[in-house]
């Protein structure tokens, strides 16, 4: 850029430059090169290369591991970080979603019969005095399930005891105990068609509670009884259907005789009864019982096995 070049006292030009005395001058330019420093000594600089040597080996391990963990994430073996498994909406049992405690305020009513209700329950089924015929009760001899918490006569042949588990229905309530004898063998080329007296403990309370809607868990198990064990469609012919007391403990039953056609099966009809019984547990015991219409003569069974049912 243009300077300003200042004048001699004495009338000459003075030479450019000539003014400029010494001292401290901004320059325009390369800055002055800086003083040597000493070189460090070679202890120093053994320990530095040690020191980029460590530095280097932990940021190749730092690499390796996450190329290992990106290989896992995309091959399917690890979840990656931002991936989170949705916590489950609801992860009580299928009754108690379906029967939820009644009362208003999360406070569930006692059961009628049961601990803490105000009044007594239905009155026991009356005693049956069996026919004579096969089948008949064995005296002294009970089927006990200490699962469900209930125990009920045993019968002599045909019945059989019963020594697998059938978890049937949506429910898929879990028989385990009770007896049963084949009525028609393989009749699809298969399958066996059974007469039954099985029982059951499935839950029907939230959590470990002890209170549950009665009847609405009675009408939910006959209910997947009759859509999930019996062919479709078919026809219900009701007997009776309500509060019971079965063996002291408050109880919904159902006794019921469905209608229905399958083909090579003999069987068209048959008297089944759904027993639900409280027995202070969360869970509620299911006693099933099942006499294809090939084998009326055992109807009487329904009703005596009812009333022989005891807690344990």
């Amino acid at each position: 850029m243009p300077v300003n070049v200042p004048r001699a006292t004495d009338g000459t030009e003075a030479r450019p430059g000539a003014a400029w005395g010494a001292g401290a001058v901004t320059r325009i330019g390369l800055p002055a090169p800086a003083p040597e420093q000493p070189e460090p000594p070679p202890g120093n600089r053994s320990r530095d290369r040690r020191l980029w040597w460590f530095a280097g080996a932990a940021g190749g391990v730092l690499v390796i591991g996450l190329v290992v963990v990106l290989a896992l994430t995309v091959s399917g073996g690890v979840d990656p970080l931002w991936s989170r498994p949705e916590a489950p909406t609801d992860v009580r049992p299928p009754l108690a979603r379906k029967c939820p405690p009644p009362g208003s305020s999360g406070q569930a009513t006692p059961t009628p019969g049961g601990p803490g209700s105000p009044g007594p329950g239905a009155p026991e089924p009356d005693p049956v005095v069996p026919p004579a015929g096969p089948g008949q009760p064995l005296n002294g001899e009970r089927t006990v399930d200490p699962e469900a918490g209930i125990s009920y006569a045993t019968y002599g042949a045909p019945w059989q005891p019963w020594r697998t588990v059938w978890s049937a229905g949506t429910l898929e309530v879990p028989y385990k105990v009770g007896q049963h004898f084949v009525t028609e063998r393989e009749y699809d080329g298969f399958s066996d068609y059974h007469a039954s007296i099985l029982s059951a403990a499935v839950p029907a309370a939230e959590n470990d509670a002890l209170t549950f809607d009665l009847e609405c868990v009675g009408r939910q198990v006959t209910a997947d009884v009759r859509s999930e064990y019996y062919p479709q469609p078919n026809r219900l012919e009701p007997i009776r259907d309500g509060r019971s007391t079965l063996g002291g403990r408050p109880a919904w039953v159902s006794v019921f005789r469905l209608h229905f056609k399958r083909p090579r099966l003999r069987a068209t009809d048959e008297l089944a009864a759904v027993a639900c019984i409280d027995v202070g547990r969360s869970t509620v015991a299911v006693l099933y019982i099942s006499i294809p219409g090939t084998h009326r003569e055992l109807d009487w069974v329904i009703e005596h096995a009812l009333a022989s049912v005891r807690p344990v």
